[in-house]
């Protein structure tokens, strides 16, 4: 099936590592450009190597808590391709802890982060896009259920996930699409260095995929390509949703 992204292009944040950069990738490989965010130039630079280079990725040094961040993300884009057609948001995890051991400062930084930042930037966004455009989020289980120990992703999360249902019902007249992703037991770069850690990795592995139905992780690539599909016009009458990308751990509808 033609997803029909070929020049097509998008802003992925978070797009040097992990799940964003994943995104990334399938993108660029179903023929779109991207705009891919990181917070340090190592990274950026050998993102834009690996996706593809000039002409098909352009590489942004952004922190999403920045308030400047989106206006110099929109103007790459348009610098670069001369359009734009959506956007995804991607932030690494905020800190763990536990309500009593998280103080201010530390909620404040990943309010700027987790939760104002993809406000910030999905607003700004909104104006420049036409209709068929998208909005999407990679957000967390935490969307569901509270995670043990990730007090701040259980607070903000779902609430980005509201938002991004707000969004779906008010830019829906435009022809504007809003979605989120939520992914869980995805084998990234983090969840194989906890495997290192481990005495026994294999017992490890075995325990942590004991309750997932397909009874393996995910990989990197297979929330990529669910991620290019979801923001690819192939998706296009599919809007408010939160794509599960679990394996089946979710049980519930």
């Amino acid at each position: 099936m033609d997803l029909g992204l070929k020049d097509r292009v998008y802003i992925v944040t978070g797009g040097t590592r992990g799940l964003g950069r994943a995104a990334a990738r399938e993108l660029v490989a179903e023929g779109a450009r991207v705009v891919v965010s990181g917070r340090s130039e190592k990274s950026v630079a050998a993102a834009e190597e690996e996706l593809g280079g000039t002409g098909q990725v352009v590489g942004v040094v952004a922190d999403n808590a920045d308030a400047g961040a989106p206006e110099r993300l929109i103007a790459a884009a348009r610098d670069a391709f001369k359009r734009l057609d959506g956007v995804l948001v991607s932030v690494g995890g905020p800190p763990t802890g536990t309500s009593d051991t998280i103080d201010d400062d530390q909620w404040r930084a990943a309010f700027e982060t987790v939760f104002l930042g993809a406000v910030r930037l999905s607003r700004a966004v909104a104006v420049e896009l036409g209709e068929g455009g998208v909005i999407g989020f990679v957000l967390s289980t935490s969307v569901y259920e509270p995670i043990p120990s990730l007090a701040i992703s259980n607070a903000f999360r779902p609430g980005l996930a509201g938002y991004a249902k707000n969004l779906a019902n008010e830019l829906g007249p435009q022809g504007i699409r809003a979605v989120g992703l939520v992914p869980a037991h995805i084998e990234t770069d983090w969840v194989r260095e906890l495997y290192d850690r481990a005495e026994d990795a294999d017992a490890t592995r075995e325990r942590a995929t004991a309750d997932v139905p397909l009874r393996r992780y995910g990989t990197p690539d297979e929330f990529g390509r669910s991620a290019a599909f979801l923001l690819s016009p192939a998706a296009s009458y599919l809007t408010g949703v939160m794509l599960s990308i679990d394996g089946g751990v979710r049980r519930g509808f």
